[in-house]
């Protein structure tokens, strides 16, 4: 499916730049370059826009990708209880929130998801310790 819709888009793009190019053939007063130029711009305006949701679509995937990590992470260590934290994600930043029993329970969850690949920064103010 990506196939097609990469090929659709190719012959859109190279029928719009054309159009210009056309018109010329027929005119001999029709100033080609004047009139592909804003076409060349549209045409690369589209591009900065398709490839700035790609790098979006990419932000969001390594997001989901680092709290699936952290959350795996403190789910397999005996020192935190995995199941009473929640773990979100937003541009490489982790929040984490919740109720755990001890202080160093506590610094072990913020220990351990500094220590995933891609984490930028843990942010531990939702998580409170009981005692």
């Amino acid at each position: 499916m990506n196939k097609i819709q990469t090929s659709i888009t190719a012959a859109t793009i190279a029928t719009a730049l054309s159009l210009p190019l056309a018109g010329a053939a027929f005119a001999d007063t029709t100033p080609v370059f004047d009139e592909a130029q804003p076409m060349m711009l549209a045409a690369s305006d589209t591009m900065d826009a398709a490839e700035h949701t790609a790098d979006e679509a990419g932000e969001a995937m390594s997001d989901t990708w680092i709290t699936t990590k952290v959350k795996s992470a403190l789910l397999a260590g005996d020192s935190t209880p995995g199941m009473e934290i929640e773990v979100e994600t937003n541009n490489g930043v982790v929040s984490l929130s919740g109720t755990v029993a001890t202080e160093a329970q506590r610094e072990m969850a913020i220990d351990k998801a500094k220590t995933i690949e891609g984490v930028k920064d843990v942010s531990a103010d939702g998580l409170k310790a009981v005692d």
